[in-house]
């Protein structure tokens, strides 16, 4: 899986741009309308010299009654422009959300496994609830603020000219000062903006293992260390909050610092017998006013690059994760049905950055229809085995096939729809019994093979105690259940998908001796004329097996049934076996 390449800031935000322009009449009809705005405020400050010098500094007997009906007009295009300025951000703003959501989630559903070995949940969750909206802010209310701003600001010095382009001339200084702040304050926002994203991420993070785990943080009186953590990175959060905001702040001081020089330059100049008899009363209210006016537009601008810069940082996060390739899918092969024969031909193979090989050069069949236990030590590869075989990671050597077919020749679609799986960290979603089931591809069932499917789990045994039956909630991950009723769903979901090769991985090893039974009954249903593939520490579990191979350090260094295995005096299966019968 190659890495996507890196983006500089410049990139992010046109690709950011590409994305708001799929929504172009919406974000024009939002330009006009900040341009009505602007329109209207300069209007109004225009008609102060009329207002002033005709009716208040010069009383003219004859009123002009179009004045008052202009101000009314400036106020309407106001109030229009505003409305329509913010809601069209707002439209084009949510649905830039909803589109980087939908693309980061799509994603995270192709990602393959290697990636989630590697990123914290909680860093994924925050790209999905945070970093998107800050992605907003900077494509949407950055842009329409910038544009509505630049229009104020064009427009009140465009009234300033109109009424004494002396007086405005000598006001220009005010331009290169702002310049010249925005830039150097601009330069420290990004890596500020960074560092809060990746600090939300590790709130999220640790918030999330607390919640889960608040059984074994209680029991084991680690409140103290979650606390401890979590204020710590609550207390770095604070900081780098503040340190933006304090930057924020600067930038806004020193504009309204060079706009109050810019105030007083316009009292000196128009003061001075430069001006001579051309500034009226009128006049100079008017670029007076105009220039106040232009002060908050200009404020605003200089923040508005820490916007962006917060947005451009939070692009980049989720464009990294959106441009990473997704698990590879280059097969054809579609069989109508396999018989599911199974060999793995020296296949090795290491996780990232792991020290050791999890598989070494292993030879490996498991014959069609029957039943393959696989045992051995904690890390001897049993699970790396039931993890390559549906193509969650590739090998870095050596070949698996199915029926002769190597697997990486099968469309990976078709590959896992030949594959059941029960584990013994069973995965349940936050809905009903019966669409648990029939999750995902099995949606289609009708509600008599969820019901039949049930049955042969032994799972209708409690379901029908329940005054809801198959359409009863069970809370998040199945909490509302205890662990053999969660194992028996997960197994009736085996049972309907009724695919040829079945994988069993510690199935019933955090059970009770009479939930396992019944666990154990529903297996034995599920198994029959299945190729199936038993990891299990406990060896007892694995007796009935057709085939019994033993891993070590990553290879089979035994095979054979039950009996035939405890027969070898020097064998590590029954090294096992004698230490698993003096600890029980």
């Amino acid at each position: 899986m190659n890495a996507p390449t890196s983006m500089t800031g410049r990139q992010v935000y046109r690709r950011l741009l590409g994305m708001v322009l799929k929504h172009r009449l919406i974000f024009g009809l939002a330009l006009l309308a900040v341009a009505l705005d602007a329109a209207g405020q300069g209007l109004f400050f225009y008609l102060l010299r009329p207002l002033i010098d005709d009716t208040i500094a010069n009383p003219n007997p004859e009123f002009n009654y179009a004045l008052p009906a202009l101000v009314f007009l400036s106020l309407i295009l106001r109030v229009v422009g505003n409305f329509g300025g913010e809601f069209g951000m707002q439209w084009v703003g949510r649905k830039l959300i909803a589109d980087l959501r939908n693309a980061l989630f799509d994603r995270y559903l192709e990602l393959p496994a290697a990636y989630f070995d590697r990123e914290s949940s909680g860093q994924m969750i925050s790209r999905v609830t945070y970093n998107t909206e800050q992605v907003a802010e900077a494509a949407t209310k950055a842009l329409i603020g910038i544009s509505r701003d630049i229009m104020t600001v064009v427009a009140l010095f465009g009234v300033m000219l109109i009424q004494s382009w002396r007086l405005t001339l000598s006001l220009l200084l005010l331009l290169p000062i702002i310049g010249v702040i925005a830039y150097f304050i601009s330069r420290h926002f990004r890596s500020i903006s960074t560092n809060i994203q990746d600090s939300m991420g590790d709130v999220t993070h640790i918030t999330e293992e607390a919640v889960n785990g608040h059984h074994v943080v209680k029991v084991f009186g680690g409140q103290r260390q979650e606390r401890d953590k979590f204020h710590g990175i609550n207390e770095s959060n604070r900081k780098l909050h503040l340190r933006l905001v304090g930057t924020q702040l600067l930038s806004s001081s020193l504009v309204q610092m060079a706009a109050g020089v810019a105030l007083v330059v316009l009292l000196v100049v128009a003061a001075s017998e430069l001006m001579g008899d051309t500034v009226t009363a009128g006049i100079f209210m008017s670029v007076l006013a105009a220039l106040a006016a232009t002060i908050p537009p200009l404020k605003r601008l200089t923040k508005m690059h820490v916007t962006i810069e917060r947005g451009v940082a939070a692009a980049e996060s989720i464009f990294r994760v959106v441009d990473t390739p997704g698990e590879t899918d280059t097969g054809t092969y579609e069989p109508e049905s396999v018989r599911g024969e199974i060999r793995f031909e020296n296949v090795s193979f290491s996780y990232p950055d792991a020290s050791n090989s999890a598989l070494i050069d292993l030879d490996l069949t498991i014959p069609a229809g029957k039943v393959t236990a696989l045992v051995g030590r904690s890390g001897s590869g049993k699970s790396t085995i039931v993890k390559l075989l549906p193509r969650f990671y590739q090998p870095a050597a050596g070949r698996i096939l199915i029926d002769g077919v190597d697997i990486r020749d099968y469309k990976l679609a078709a590959l896992r729809d030949r594959i059941a799986l029960v584990s013994q960290d069973v995965v349940l979603f936050n809905d009903t019994i019966g669409r648990n089931i029939a999750y995902g591809g099995l949606a289609g069932a009708t509600r008599e093979q969820v019901e039949e499917a049930a049955r042969a789990a032994h799972a209708m045994e409690f379901i029908e105690r329940l005054p809801l039956g198959l359409d009863t909630p069970i809370g998040e991950d199945g909490s509302l259940l205890s662990g053999g009723q969660r194992q028996r769903i997960a197994i009736a979901r085996a049972v309907l998908k009724d695919a040829p090769i079945l994988i069993l991985d510690e199935a019933t090893s955090a059970l009770d001796a009479e939930s396992e039974q019944a666990v154990q009954d529903a297996l034995e249903v599920l198994m029959e004329n299945r190729t199936t593939l038993v990891i299990a520490h406990r060896l007892a579990t694995v007796q009935m097996a057709d085939q019994v191979v033993v891993l070590d350090h990553g290879r089979a260094v035994e095979s054979g049934s039950h009996a035939e295995l405890l027969e070898r005096d020097d064998g590590l299966y029954r090294y096992l076996h004698r230490l698993q019968l003096a600890g029980a």
